[in-house]
């Protein structure tokens, strides 16, 4: 009796062990069939069941059937990716000095740090797999990026690179990198020029030279001091001397008017003389001393001093005259 019951207990142990084996290759084989692909991302179809190995179209959000086993999905973000190549180990991808070295095309050697924001193309995500698979950031990105920067580099001056033509050529490496990441089912969002730096031996080179440019700039304002004061000093002393000049003029302008009125105020008087003869001798008589009150004038000279172009004409008896 005790054989036949642990025989029995073995047959429902069995079973149950049958019931939980089937429920695991259940779920395995519904895991298997039933993908999930989440907002962010695209899936590639790796078959082993259709011509070339793969399914043509990529799996976009949502859920999907797959053949168990005989198909598996890879996963691709859509999200924007940045890649960071700088002297800073800290900021880009790699440890280190990661900066790109760069010759200018009159010989220079800069170093560029620089940031690349990019994103897989959705509809061509399998072209992307079959070609480069999860290796596309180092080995497409990273070397493309490089080359592109180099290539821009060459076609400037150093000076033209770190002042008028740096936006220029950050515009040509965008357009390049635009170009060559769609041919390669990649989408350029952005390009970003961090920073471009120089060797010691320029970098000492272009300091002294704007230390030289410093100095002749300031040497520049002193003489340029120096001729301000020398022409305010100038404009003064012509001020003066233009002052000298009116003042004089107006004296010489004043004397000559003064002459012309004397002269003419002459004319008059003498015209006034030919008209009155007597008029002199009146005011002969009126210019004497405001003291004499009486004149005595002798009967053989009528006048006390004698006036030119007056006749003197005798008087009989003395006269008197009385103002």
């Amino acid at each position: 009796m005790r054989n036949v019951g642990n025989m029995g207990i073995n047959r429902n142990a069995s079973r149950i062990f049958l019931v939980i084996v089937l429920a695991v290759v259940v779920i395995a084989i519904v895991s298997s069939t039933i993908i999930f692909v989440p907002p962010n991302e695209t899936g590639v179809v790796v078959s082993r069941i259709t011509s070339g190995g793969y399914r043509p179209e990529p799996l976009q959000s949502g859920l999907h059937f797959v053949v168990p086993f005989l198909e598996n999905v890879e996963k691709y973000s859509k999200a924007k990716q940045t890649y960071t190549m700088s002297a800073s180990g800290v900021e880009g991808q790699r440890s280190g000095d990661d900066s790109i070295r760069a010759r200018t095309n009159d010989g220079q050697e800069v170093f560029v740090d620089a940031s690349v924001i990019y994103a897989i193309n959705p509809a061509e995500v399998v072209n992307l797999h079959i070609t480069w698979q999860d290796r596309y950031a180092e080995e497409l990105v990273r070397p493309l990026v490089r080359g592109v920067i180099r290539d821009a580099a060459s076609q400037y001056g150093i000076e033209e690179i770190v002042s008028s033509k740096r936006s220029e050529m950050e515009a040509v490496i965008t357009e390049q990198l635009t170009i060559k990441m769609a041919e390669n089912d990649l989408i350029m969002e952005d390009f970003v020029l961090r920073d471009i730096h120089f060797s010691e031996e320029y970098a000492n080179a272009v300091e002294q030279k704007q230390i030289a440019e410093q100095q002749a700039l300031q040497a520049e304002y002193v003489v340029e001091s120096k001729r301000q004061e020398a022409e305010q000093a100038r404009q003064i002393a012509q001020g003066r001397a233009d002052a000298i000049v009116i003042e004089a003029k107006g004296d010489a302008e004043a004397r000559l008017i003064n002459a012309e009125a004397e002269a003419r105020a002459n004319e008059l008087i003498a015209a006034s003389l030919r008209d009155n003869p007597e008029l002199l001798t009146y005011q002969y008589i009126t210019r004497l001393s405001p003291s004499i009150n009486t004149i005595l004038v002798p009967s053989d000279n009528p006048y006390i001093l004698p006036i030119p172009g007056i006749t003197n004409t005798p008087v009989p008896t003395p006269a008197v005259i009385t103002p």
